[in-house]
Formats: C-alpha cells, sequence, structure tokens
C-alpha cells in the first residue's frame, strides 16, 4: 500500500514549521501516492508557508500560555476544548494512517486526539529541552526523535531515537550557489557578506545590535543581508537605502542566502543550530534569554564547546560584539577553523531516519 494519508503538525515559529516540511517532502518521495494533511494554529506563520511547500493545511483556534496572568489566558481553556474538538472532526474525516508532531501550540491537540483514536504517532522534539507540548504527548505517542543526548530525563527512554533535526534539502548543496546567490542578492563579488537571522519572527535585541553597528560594519567593508522578522520590519526598513544593507522580513530563499554569506549571527533555536551545522560558515550565537530552562545557551554551547563557532551573551554585546567580530573578520584561520569544525557536527541525514522511522509505523499496522 503506497496510498497512506499522513497528518502533520507544527507551528508557530519556523522551527517548528520546516522540520515538518522537511519529513512531509522526503516521505513524498517515497510515497508518491500518498496524501498529505497540515494541521496548524489559525493566524500563524504555517498558515502561509505550508501552502507555499505545496501541502493542504487545516488551522485550529489554538495559542500558547502565557507565563503571567492575562485575558488570553482566561480563553486558553475554551481555545483548547474548541481545538481538540475540530481535532477528533480532522482525525475522523481524514482517517489518517499516521501522525507526525513537531511542536508548536496546535500539535498538542492533534496528537492527542490522533493517539485516543488509535493512530500510530511520532513526535519529533527539536531542543535540549523539551517544549510542554511534547512532554505531555511523550506518554502516548509511539516513538520519540531527538536531536540531543539526555532527554530520557523528559522522555520514556523506550521510546527515543537519537535522529538530529531535519533540515531543508536544498541546504545540503550550497556549496556550488555562491556566484548566483551573490547575484540573487545583489552582492558585490569579493566583498564579505554578513546574514543575519532573528528566528522567523525577529529578534529585538539582535536587531538593535545591527542598527547600532552598520557604520561599524563599512569599516569591515562587510555587506550586510539582514532578516529582521515581520514584527520588526516597518522598524528598519529604512536601511534598505544605505548602500550594501539589505533588510528583509522573511527569507524564502534560505539556501541562496547561506549560499551568499561569509559569516552568520544567529539566534541558537534547535534548528537554526541543526542547519548551521551542515551549512558551515562561521557563525557568531547570540541566544535568547527569554526561553525555557536558557535552551537556546545550552545549545550553543554544544557547538561552542567544540571550538566550531563564536558566544556573545546579550548582556555582553556593547562591550564584546565589535572586538571579537572584526577578530574573526580579519583571520583567515580562524575563519576556516569555525568551518571545518562545525561541519563535523552535522547530522545531515535526520529527515531521512525520522522518515525511515514513519515508515515502520505505516507498515506495522
Amino acid at each position: 500500500m503506497s496510498n497512506y494519508k499522513i497528518i502533520l503538525s507544527g507551528g508557530g515559529t519556523g522551527g517548528h514549521i520546516y522540520p515538518a516540511i522537511a519529513i512531509a517532502n522526503e516521505l513524498k518521495s517515497r510515497f508518491p501516492d500518498a496524501e498529505f494533511l497540515f494541521v496548524g494554529a489559525m493566524d500563524r506563520m504555517e498558515m502561509e508557508k505550508v501552502p507555499q511547500a505545496g501541502y493542504k493545511i487545516e488551522g485550529l483556534w489554538i495559542s500558547g500560555i502565557q507565563r503571567k496572568l492575562t485575558l488570553r489566558n482566561l480563553v486558553f481553556p475554551f481555545k483548547l476544548i474548541i481545538s481538540l474538538l475540530r481535532a477528533r472532526k480532522i482525525i475522523k474525516s481524514f482517517k489518517p494512517n499516521v501522525a507526525i508532531g513537531t511542536g508548536g501550540f496546535a500539535s498538542g491537540p492533534l496528537l492527542k486526539m490522533a493517539t485516543a483514536n488509535g493512530v500510530p504517532s511520532l513526535i519529533q522534539e527539536q531542543n535540549s529541552y523539551p517544549g510542554i507540548t511534547n512532554k505531555l504527548l511523550a506518554k502516548k505517542v509511539d516513538k520519540i526523535c531527538v536531536a540531543y543526548d539526555g532527554l530520557e530525563r523528559f522522555f520514556p527512554k523506550d521510546k527515543l531515537i537519537k535522529t538530529g533535526n531535519p533540515i531543508r534539502h536544498d541546504l545540503l548543496k550550497i556549496d556550488n550557489k555562491t556566484i548566483e546567490a551573490k547575484d540573487f542578492f545583489k552582492q558585490k563579488h569579493g566583498k564579505h557578506t554578513l546574514l543575519v537571522l532573528g528566528g522567523s519572527l525577529g529578534a529585538r535585541r539582535i536587531n538593535e545590535l545591527i542598527e547600532k553597528e552598520l557604520e561599524f560594519f563599512q569599516t569591515q567593508n562587510v555587506q550586510v543581508i539582514w532578516q529582521c522578522g515581520k514584527l520588526y520590519y516597518d522598524m528598519y526598513k529604512k536601511y534598505n537605502n544605505n548602500e550594501d544593507v539589505q533588510v528583509h522580513a522573511f527569507l524564502n530563499n534560505m539556501d541562496f542566502a547561506y549560499a551568499a554569506s561569509d559569516f552568520i549571527i544567529s539566534r541558537a533555536g534547535a534548528s537554526s543550530v541543526s542547519e548551521l551545522c551542515v551549512v558551515g560558515k562561521p557563525v557568531v550565537f547570540i541566544p535568547s534569554p527569554n526561553v525555557a530552562e536558557d535552551h537556546q545557551t545550552k545549545n550553543a554551547m554544544a557547538i561552542v564547546n567544540n571550538d566550531a563557532a563564536l558566544l556573545i551573551k546579550e548582556e555582553d554585546l556593547d562591550i564584546d560584539f565589535e572586538n571579537r567580530f572584526s577578530q574573526l573578520v580579519s583571520s583567515l584561520e580562524k575563519e576556516k577553523e569555525l568551518s571545518n569544525n562545525i561541519k563535523k557536527l552535522a547530522l545531515v541525514n535526520a529527515t531521512k531516519d525520522i522518515a525511515d522511522e514513519v515508515e515502520k509505523l505505516l507498515k506495522s499496522k
């Protein structure tokens, strides 16, 4: 049987959406007749990004819990009940052979209803510290694919498979795209390009840093591709008038963005870290301090401890950034060391390995 029905849920940020799309693409290549359905949260970016990738998506009226008492928290129980009922209706109508969750608000209700209806299920946890949704789902699902060691603290050990994080297939072959990518972004050849990534929604402190350092980058002979995030685009788009600066709300051509760059400044979300290991460019991590258990710093330190990236904490940016960045730009030896070492940490078969586990579930029923 190859006309399987496969349901997937992951969203809220690119870190949950793109792994789900990568898994779907791999499964589609194995089962061309399979039918796919994504389930996301209404008004979140997956409702736009999933159709762009060529898949159908249904929306649930769901959002996360705030860490303080807010009106949104008071509404949350009602949203959850409505989303569970809607998810149950989707499961009964679509009749999936397998359900896959990659984290995010919508994956909770969907996977909860899938397991309650006896659908073989798999979740993929990207981080070194799991989110609440996956911790709650762990008891019910059949398999849990992870990217870090030590997660038996949170999940049943017999369900764990270390696969790494899925990455976009087009990132595996960026080395031969440099010239085309520089032309695509209208970059000057022979001049260093800095790519700035603050996550799909943007990062306020990184944006403030880049705005402050634009003149400094000019002194370093560095041109900038700056993904500021859609929440901040109106604030920073004026810098598109500067020579050698490009401001983007979002970058759809990530393979070209990586290929065009010589250095990268990035948050340390799990999916970003996994992609950057494959890309193999020198990276300066600026972890977000506003995440559970400071997991972005832990993600970044796993790379830094292998002499494979630099890390600057937000609180140290004003003191350390210019000094450390200029040292990196001026040292070809350091650039090569970071690049070579980060490539050694790449788990390039993650998508294939996760799809193998999904295939086993499909064939077990």
